[in-house]
């Protein structure tokens, strides 16, 4: 296994913290005026998606995570499951409700996504950066009712509740960044 010093520490970069697969997003080297510098790290725990802090004394490694991330294309769920198929060898992968967590709002069939395996089996995914969904119910838009600053809720096809502008209604088709759940337009 490969083993990285601090020195080699960068933000994306996947080491193994605590038994589990972590994904480094800021590192900061500290030399204090006494004493031996240290690099601080925040990271992401990619099977709890948990966010914590460590501190690593000079000379300390950390082991590198055997994470690989593939394109999957995403086909149907069930009560439980959800089923995405691998396009370049037509294999298919069961992921659980757990792994799946929020991102399932985000999901349409025949969506593509990046799907993150460690040990040969999946642990995360991620949704495609922009999704365009149907509006299936939402209160009509009434014409000078800008008091609450123009925005109502809207319930989307996959279930998933969004702020949108007063002049969308039922049907349209909104785009939403599948990141912060925020309404980007409409088709």
């Amino acid at each position: 296994m490969v083993s990285f010093s601090i020195s080699d520490f960068k933000p994306g970069l996947k080491v193994i913290i605590e038994n589990e697969p972590c994904d480094i997003l800021e590192e900061e080297f500290v030399k204090p005026g006494k004493g031996q510098a240290f690099n601080k790290i925040k990271f992401r725990n990619l099977l709890t998606g948990r966010l914590g802090e460590k501190t690593c004394k000079v000379g300390e490694t950390l082991g590198s995570a055997d994470v690989k991330e593939f394109e999957m294309q995403f086909l149907y769920s069930d009560a439980s499951d959800w089923y995405f198929l691998d396009p370049k060898t037509f294999e298919q992968v069961l992921i659980t409700k757990e792994q799946i967590g929020s991102n399932k709002n985000w999901l349409t069939e025949e969506a593509v996504c990046k799907v993150i395996f460690w040990d040969n089996s999946p642990i995360s995914i991620t949704p495609p950066t922009f999704v365009e969904l149907k509006v299936v119910q939402t209160d009509p838009g009434i014409k000078g009712d800008t008091v609450s600053g123009g925005n109502k809720l809207a319930k989307l096809s996959t279930g998933v509740e969004i702020k949108v502008p007063l002049f969308i209604s039922e049907g349209d088709i909104v785009k939403v960044d599948s990141r912060d759940g925020e309404y980007q337009g409409r088709k």
